[in-house]
């Protein structure tokens, strides 16, 4: 129904100067349907109200309302095009008082777990792009076509929203940071099954793709088709309010998660603005402990000294920080699923020997994922899932290695059948021609190299990625120049 209206609003986007990038494309719809959004559940809120006999408190004045400046209306209901801003005079009541006045919710919101804090971050965080206001007002009336009336039409912005996300992935660069397959992304909730009640985290959240498919999978049932009629009212309040947390560190996908986990049914998402890694692991209490992780947390990345300095085990990789992150704030008998890159398993750096032992001491890593060339498209590495359970040691690791039959690609991703064989075998850890059961007491000892080498296959080893090589270089190189400092330092 509402397909066609995205297109055009790409279009408007697609000649404005100042949006050259499916990224920027993204996120100035966001903000659009964001007020679009908002002013529909107060306009929701209010009817409710009335027919209650009671007041309502709007959270927006009414000299910034969606309907008094985006959209004004005659009073039979048609368009008010005679008062409707638009040129510069759009352009100037936008950027000058529209947003520092939205931008101001985060100084006057009573804490930060409302909407209105949500609000003035979120005006905080981006600006408005379009230099033509005509552009502007084409694309307002775009937006003000879409409605979040009913949970139906809510459903299928959403899955549209997913797919502006996804376009935004596929095109490359930063894009390709924000977004995980999401057939990858069920099969991991599957695995790690989520219940009402549980706390889920992600610390690097990206576009909140796992916590939106973490509540339609609570919320609606495995394959995100129920109805949703079987939970009680305390329920889906606990799913509103008390199921989900993230953390994002840029405000690009800080904003696009927001939104996203709206679409999804969230009004007010968890979700804070900031490095997780700044965090000094050693100040986390049991409170601060979560049920459920699932993440895919930025890899490649390389992080300051005084970063390192909140970790047990320094190192400068962005995703072996993450996994330390990850395994100090699951509680005890909690579960995780996090995407990683393979060469974690087998790197020979004293930081990544360390992290695999701390990982097999402290938590039961009972499967791991071996995912395909081309399962992040734009990204040139393989990855590895990890599911692991805190609080007991490993005994056995079960390998599976993904084999769709085909390449992966643009024009051909990842698809849940893709996954169906995986969730299958993985819950009885059976054994097959793709997936194999390792005891850890075979493990190596000194290493802990957990390299995927499937018993099945007679493989030729591979040429070592020129990628991975570079690194060992580095990692080799900052190891020598930390042991010459140690020795200077005694001189």
């Amino acid at each position: 129904m509402f397909e066609q209206t995205f297109r055009n609003i790409d279009n408007v986007l697609w000649k404005e100067a100042g949006c050259a990038t499916e990224l920027d494309y993204t996120e100035q719809t966001s903000w659009m349907l964001f007020l679009k959004y908002l002013d529909d559940l107060e306009f929701e809120r209010s009817q409710e109200a009335e027919l209650r006999g009671q007041d309502y408190e709007f959270i927006i004045d009414a000299a910034h309302r969606w309907s008094r400046w985006a959209a004004p209306r005659n009073a039979d209901g048609s368009f008010d095009h005679d008062n409707a801003l638009t040129g510069d005079d759009l352009i100037q009541y936008v950027s000058f008082d529209l947003f520092p006045y939205l931008h101001g919710f985060k100084e006057r919101a009573a804490s930060s777990d409302t909407i209105e804090y949500k609000i003035g971050e979120i005006f905080g965080e981006i600006r408005n792009k379009f230099a033509s206001g005509y552009s502007l007002r084409d694309a307002l009336e775009l937006i003000d076509e879409l409605s979040f009336g009913s949970q139906a039409e809510k459903h299928e912005l959403s899955h549209l929203y997913e797919t502006k996300i996804k376009n935004m992935g596929n095109a490359g660069r930063n894009g390709g940071e924000y977004y995980t397959p999401r057939p990858l992304i069920r099969a991991m909730i599957q695995i790690v099954d989520p219940v009402i009640g549980e706390r889920i985290y992600d610390a690097a959240a990206g576009s909140a793709g796992f916590l939106c498919e973490a509540h339609d999978y609570m919320r609606y049932g495995t394959d995100g088709q129920g109805d949703g009629k079987g939970l009680s009212t305390a329920d889906l309040q606990t799913l509103q309010t008390r199921t989900f947390y993230a953390k994002e560190k840029k405000s690009l996908p800080y904003v696009i998660g927001i939104m996203n986990m709206i679409l999804h049914g969230v009004e007010t998402p968890n979700i804070v603005r900031t490095n997780s890694l700044t965090e000094n692991l050693n100040d986390i209490q049991e409170k601060d402990r979560y049920d459920v992780i699932l993440a895919n947390p930025p890899f490649g990345g390389k992080e300051r000294k005084e970063i390192q300095q909140n970790f047990p085990i320094k190192t400068g990789e962005t995703a072996f920080l993450f996994l330390q992150h990850f395994i100090k704030y699951l509680r005890a008998g909690g579960r995780a699923a996090v995407v990683i890159k393979n060469t974690f398993l087998s790197n020979s750096d004293n930081a990544s020997k360390a992290l695999r032992k701390e990982l097999l001491e402290n938590c039961n890593l009972h499967t791991v994922l071996d995912c395909p060339g081309g399962t992040f498209l734009g990204a040139g590495v393989k990855t590895v899932v990890l599911f692991f359970d805190k609080g007991e040691p490993t005994r056995n690791v079960w390998y599976y290695q993904l084999d769709p039959g085909r390449s992966l690609g643009k024009t051909n991703p990842l698809n849940d059948n893709d996954l169906k064989d995986f969730v299958a075998r993985q819950a009885n850890f059976e054994d097959s021609d793709n997936s194999w059961t390792v005891s850890i007491g075979d493990v190596e000892q000194e290493s802990f190299d957990l390299s995927v080498k499937n018993p099945n296959k007679a493989e030729e080893e591979p040429l070592r990625d020129p990628e991975v090589i570079i690194n060992e270089i580095e990692t080799l190189d900052k190891e020598s120049e930390a042991i010459l400092e140690g020795i200077r330092g005694m001189l």
